[in-house]
């Protein structure tokens, strides 16, 4: 079953904090987090890592549970496997596109949320999970923009429309379409 979650800032918004501790499989202190900070490439970016962290344990995740990837080499389906989820942080998604298309990475991913592994995206880390770029994850087919004034409209979509997130929204993705939730 799918479960993945696209936002602009991560957990800022407690409702989506609690979606994502309530789509665990194991206890919170227990779930093993693969952090992916390939897209901070630049220092603002860099300086939102430290936040991005923040989501992570003040869920109550555990630092030792916490394993820092940049996507330098391709991680094996065997390793990706371990974890309970993927949390992609901000920053360059272009660079992260490009990361994504050079690894061949795709297809690792596809099988870990197959297998029921969590996806989470912050910024580029839901950016490149949408049809705004042909290399990307390709989660769906619509373009997405996130940190947007005005966001699209809570609720099921059922369009191939563009879609934009505020930073208080969160769009949830599942066997069943796409959800936009606040």
């Amino acid at each position: 079953m799918k479960k993945i979650i696209l936002t602009s800032t991560g957990f800022d918004n407690e409702n989506i904090k609690n979606k994502f501790i309530n789509l665990l499989n194991v206890n919170v202190k227990d779930a093993k987090i693969l952090f992916i900070i390939t897209a901070a490439n630049d220092p603002d970016a860099v300086r939102i890592l430290s936040g991005c962290l923040d989501d992570l344990t003040s869920c109550g995740i555990i630092d030792e549970n916490i394993t820092v990837y940049d996507m330098h080499k391709l991680i094996s389906q065997d390793e990706i496997n371990k974890y309970d989820a993927i949390y992609v942080c901000g920053g360059s998604t272009k660079y992260l596109v490009e990361r994504i298309s050079e690894l061949k990475i795709k297809p690792v991913i596809d099988k870990f949320i197959e297998k029921g592994g969590i996806y989470i995206g912050v910024s580029a880390g839901s950016v490149c999970t949408s049809g705004t770029y042909k290399e990307g994850l390709r989660f769906i087919k619509n373009k997405l923009d996130v940190h947007c004034d005005k966001g699209s409209s809570n609720g099921l979509v059922n369009t191939n429309e563009d879609l934009y997130l505020t930073d208080n929204q969160a769009i949830y993705i599942n066997d069943n379409g796409l959800i936009i939730f606040e």
